[in-house]
């Protein structure tokens, strides 16, 4: 989709050469299953030169596409413009740029303005595809300020990497307030060349709450749907999330949500010793793996997904549910204690730089 996109943006761009937006053309045509005999047609050119530039295109990408001047070797960029391409994009725009990231031509105005270096958007594009530079992304950060923080750490990860042998890990959580949304208009579904389309308003229809449990050595999921979120709904999940292990010591990965210490939960653990609570440091509940499936349920069903009651919302995340269970996989989690903390400590120091730049 995005190499479409990108021939797509150059067959159409004003500012490209007419003979490169054809070649464009030539590739993005093939590319949609019509025949080159058909393409050659269109755009006045011959089916070898329609061959050729798929060919290129194939071999080089974008690249293959602008072709050879003629009279000699193409000029070349010199290697100093690329590397301060690369360098500039692993930084932030200047902040009188008023720019939150860089846009490859946004990159490529500021170098002409400020530097007075020509270069096409196209170009830094390329360098990023090269180099794996992706300054659109963005990510999230949480210094956990629990002092047992290192203790925690290395009693979850333990559990990841060396399980008890004989015994269950069981990871568990509760994604609240999980909205029933259904749109104003009904949703077009995916059609030949269109993708699916949906209104951008939409009627909230009520929430529900998942209580999940992942098995960590086997993949599989256990979850309910809850109206709400308290101790007591919790205790009930979490005796039906056990009973399948009946007979085995049972560890049980959560945060410190306070409906997970009630009198009750205390009570029942008192009573059943094979069970054994591990918590995960306050403010890190990114150590819990179900929270990778969280994710992954959200991307590939709720998010998109129209509800016109919670009790189709419900069925839905029952179906998944099902559907996953189907042939489940673990998480395969591969850092020790000792990265994570040393992670960790970076971005403390990281952060103390910035604070104290910042009081200056």
């Amino acid at each position: 989709m995005e190499q479409a996109a990108e021939l797509r943006e150059l067959a159409n761009c004003r500012d490209v050469p007419a003979d490169l937006a054809t070649r464009a053309r030539i590739v993005l045509w093939s590319g949609e299953g019509r025949r080159r005999k058909d393409i050659a047609e269109l755009l006045g050119v011959s089916l070898p030169t329609v061959d050729r530039w798929k060919t290129r295109y194939a071999q080089r990408g974008l690249a293959g596409l602008e072709g050879d001047r003629p009279g000699g070797a193409r000029d070349q960029v010199p290697a100093r413009v690329r590397a301060r391409v690369i360098a500039l994009t692993r930084m932030t725009p200047p902040a009188r740029t008023g720019l939150s990231h860089w846009s490859t031509r946004e990159l490529a105005k500021h170098l002409k303005r400020t530097e007075n270096i020509t270069v096409s958007w196209h170009y830094i594009a390329r360098i990023w595809r090269e180099e794996q530079l992706k300054p659109h992304r963005n990510g999230t950060f949480k210094i956990s300020k629990d002092p047992a923080f290192a203790e925690k750490v290395a009693d979850v990860v333990g559990l990841y990497l060396a399980p008890p042998g004989g015994a269950v890990v069981l990871s568990v959580d509760e994604k609240t307030q999980v909205q029933a949304l259904d749109r104003t208009q009904p949703v077009l579904p995916v059609a030949f060349a269109a993708t699916e389309k949906r209104t951008h308003d939409y009627v909230r229809n009520g929430t529900t709450n998942l209580f999940a449990a992942l098995n960590v050595t086997t993949g599989e999921v256990f979850g309910e749907c809850k109206a709400n979120r308290n101790g007591a709904n919790f205790l009930a999940f979490l005796k039906k999330a056990v009973k399948p292990h009946a007979g085995k010591e049972i560890h049980i990965i959560l945060d410190n949500l306070s409906t997970h210490t009630t009198p009750e939960v205390k009570e029942w653990l008192a009573k059943n010793p094979h069970v054994h609570f591990h918590f995960t440091p306050v403010g890190s509940s990114w150590l819990n793996q179900i929270e990778i499936w969280f994710g992954i349920i959200t991307r590939q069903s709720i998010r998109r997904g129209t509800f016109a009651s919670v009790n189709v919302l419900v069925k839905q995340i029952r179906d998944y549910i099902n559907s996953w269970n189907e042939n489940p996989k673990p998480f395969t989690w591969t850092a020790t204690p000792d990265e994570i903390l040393a992670k960790v400590r970076l971005v403390q120091t990281t952060v103390k730089k910035l604070v104290k730049n910042n009081s200056k």
